[in-house]
């Protein structure tokens, strides 16, 4: 006779019902989840929200837009009168593939790119981050390969990731991805019995890197994709917001079938709206329009309608160079406060667009362990290693300096540099940082002061 459960019930030769019975796990589910949900865990950047958002850090983490800059009233104004005027559309179901106006208007916003497209091509998402995500899921297989920069965008690694792809990264410079690795780590794959399914890069104003891909390097990463016929995914969600106030030529505007371009309104507008797009050949629309459906059904049409209001009656190429305004004076104050603090042998990437700089740390030092000290000198940034699939970055991290003010900004590099040379003087002292325990407060969290 089996012994009874403490229930009353007889015992169970299931150990996940007898876990979940007595309540001993954190999550008693554990065992059931798809193999492919193993793969989903928090970035490093979700990490830090909790800590950099309090008042008395200085967060150079995130890459919050500043929507302050935008004229608030205004956009009251669009959206009360977008209510009056198309309430009832605004407030119903929608396509699947996205309001045919925005459409249309989305084609003057990537002209600027030198993009040229028929509505047709577009697909609307909720921001480019999901554009992304349906990209992958109709192209890629588990073992997959995609090809990414080294570093390359966290949140295109962990949509790479969820859908159980290879990510071999591809070295890039100061000028961008390098052609010649591409191809090179392209033959590399094939050689290794695996598909390369797709290239993922971020030419303009490069997320992390802050580093912009030159005509010249476009036209190689193009002629590479196409010798070997890879698609590529293009993804620029910073194009209008350089610094001269020059658009870089997208790489899709000399090739309308090997690229599916990524846009959004996330920067140049407000990334509260999620409204982004994608611009594919028509049969890998059609795909993602029917990916798009069965993910959301389709796309919200009251902020579209508040997007698509703002463009026919707001000057939103003024806007645009606010936000060019604002970030380049922010840039310059982060650039100008890194020249006089940090110490030698740091070096940093020099935007001329976008929202971040790259700095490289001196040898020695590591990014992650680093962090909790920087955390409690209340400084917030983003350690490099969340940028890579591999374990790389760890002399490296992210600053942003697109949402605090010039002031707060020299006050953070201020508190970074003395971070840094703490962590130079423990390295002469002890050996390098990188087996150093997270003892300055372990793992930061929200009580952090």
């Amino acid at each position: 006779m089996t012994a009874s459960s403490p229930s009353g019930s007889q015992g169970s030769t299931d150990p996940d019902a007898v876990v979940r019975a007595a309540g001993s796990r954190l999550d008693p589910w554990i065992n059931d989840y798809a193999l492919r949900a193993s793969s989903m865990t928090a970035s490093e950047i979700r990490a830090l929200f909790a800590v950099a958002s309090r008042p008395e850090v200085v967060s150079l983490a995130g890459g919050m837009p500043f929507v302050e800059a935008l004229p608030l009233d205004r956009i009251a104004d669009a959206v009360s009168r977008m209510i009056k005027e198309r309430g009832s559309y605004a407030l119903q179901y929608g396509s699947g593939q996205g309001d045919p106006q925005l459409r249309e208007q989305i084609l003057d916003v990537m002209s600027e790119s030198g993009v040229v497209a028929h509505p047709d091509d577009i697909i609307v998402t909720t921001g480019s981050q999901m554009a992304l995500d349906l990209a992958v899921r109709v192209f890629c297989d588990p073992g997959d390969v995609v090809l990414v920069e080294a570093p390359s965008y966290v949140g295109a690694l962990s949509v790479f990731k969820s859908y159980e792809c290879d990510v071999e990264h591809v070295a890039m410079d100061d000028d961008g991805l390098i052609p010649e690795a591409l191809d090179e780590a392209i033959r590399a794959v094939k050689a290794s019995g695996r598909r390369p399914k797709l290239i993922y890069t971020v030419p303009t104003y490069h997320n992390p890197a802050g580093v912009t891909q030159t005509p010249d390097r476009r036209h190689g990463v193009l002629e590479v994709a196409k010798k070997h016929d890879i698609l590529v995914l293009e993804d620029d969600p910073y194009a209008l917001l350089g610094f001269d106030g020059k658009v870089p030529r997208a790489i899709r505007a000399d090739d309308s079938d090997q690229v599916v371009y990524l846009g959004s309104f996330s920067k140049t507008m407000a990334a509260g709206l999620r409204v982004g797009w994608a611009v594919a050949p028509h049969g890998v629309r059609e795909k993602l329009v029917l990916a798009s459906e069965a993910a959301v059904l389709c796309p919200s049409n009251f902020t579209q309608s508040v997007v698509s209001e703002f463009l026919a009656h707001e000057p939103w190429r003024e806007q645009v160079d606010t936000f060019r305004d604002v970030y380049r004076e922010r840039r310059d104050a982060l650039l100008e406060s890194m020249a006089q603090l940090f110490p030698e042998g740091t070096t940093w990437t020099v935007p001329q667009g976008g929202f971040y700089s790259w700095v490289t740390l001196p040898e020695g030092l590591d990014s992650s362990t680093m962090l909790p000290l920087a955390v409690s000198e209340r400084v917030a940034y983003v350690p490099g290693t969340g940028f890579f699939a591999d374990g790389q970055g760890r002399r490296s991290l992210r600053l942003s300096y697109c949402y605090p003010p010039p002031d707060r900004i020299r006050e953070g590099v201020r508190r970074l540099a003395a971070v840094i040379e703490q962590e130079l003087e423990f390295s002469k002292t002890f050996g390098t940082t990188g087996s150093r325990p997270l003892a300055r407060g372990g793992v930061p969290n929200p009580d952090l002061a």
